[in-house]
């Protein structure tokens, strides 16, 4: 199980280093970025529940297949267990319901990427919460890492589902294309729901200060930074009004 866990991280890291290198190219094909007439592809809302579907059950059943079989998983491990169901339970179940444009489509290879992905990082980052020693014991509550993770990643939860809600609302009488997002995190940044992400999962990792996590948090930064630059272009390209103060995804720096 352990060589199994260690070739899980291996093989997201190469998909954290081929995805920043194929996206800073070319943004994935997949929303504003899709080519007229793209084959293969599927309705938005399934799409997101397909793909995003791995993290509930992969996490799931290896944090308690492997969690400590005599005294069972720590108050801890249980935390950080219901926090990453949570958020899935969000972001894979909530949030495609809460989209309006449904009529979208979904490149398909994009969607079996993202199911290998999930399915590697659930296993990855549930093995790792089961097996490590620092999350055993009630004692890292209370660690400056734990408490400075969690303030980071309910910042971070806060700012994606109040950027989630501006870019819904655009669509809320019935307009089918894009607009220009404004108000919270929007107004410093072109992709303040990357923004909060990003923020997110820095917090989360902090809170599980295990290689999976800091793994995971590098494959999210190699897979948003590069399609919010793409986005940033792409507003700028096709609004002539856009606000020139804005960054592409860090408030006054990038």
């Amino acid at each position: 199980m352990e060589m199994l866990y260690h070739a899980a991280l291996v093989i997201i890291v190469l998909m954290g280093l081929g995805t920043l290198a194929t996206t800073l190219r070319q943004a994935g094909p997949y929303g504003r970025h899709m080519t007229p007439g793209q084959r293969f592809t599927m309705k938005a809302r399934p799409a997101w529940l397909l793909f995003e579907s791995p993290q509930w059950f992969s996490f799931a059943l290896t944090f308690w297949l492997v969690a400590p079989p005599l005294a069972g998983p720590s108050g801890v491990m249980l935390f950080l267990f219901g926090l990453w169901q949570a958020h899935y339970v969000y972001r894979g179940l909530i949030y495609p319901w809460r989209m309006r444009d449904t009529h979208r489509q979904f490149p398909l290879i994009a969607v079996v990427m993202g199911f290998l992905f999930n399915l590697l990082n659930g296993f990855a980052n549930a093995y790792a919460v089961g097996h490590a020693d620092h999350l055993m014991t009630a004692d890292w509550f209370t660690d400056p890492r734990f408490m400075a993770g969690l303030a980071i990643a309910v910042a971070g939860w806060l700012v994606n589902f109040q950027a989630d809600t501006i870019l819904i609302n655009l669509r809320a009488d019935g307009f089918t294309s894009y607009r220009i997002p404004h108000g919270g995190a929007f107004r410093w940044v072109s992709a303040a729901n990357y923004f909060g992400e990003i923020v997110w999962w820095c917090g989360v990792g902090l809170m599980l200060w295990t290689l999976a996590g800091a793994v995971f948090v590098f494959f999210t930064l190699a897979n948003l930074m590069p399609r919010a630059l793409a986005h940033h272009r792409w507003y700028r390209e096709h609004f002539p009004d856009y606000p020139k103060s804005r960054r592409a995804v860090i408030p006054g720096l990038l």
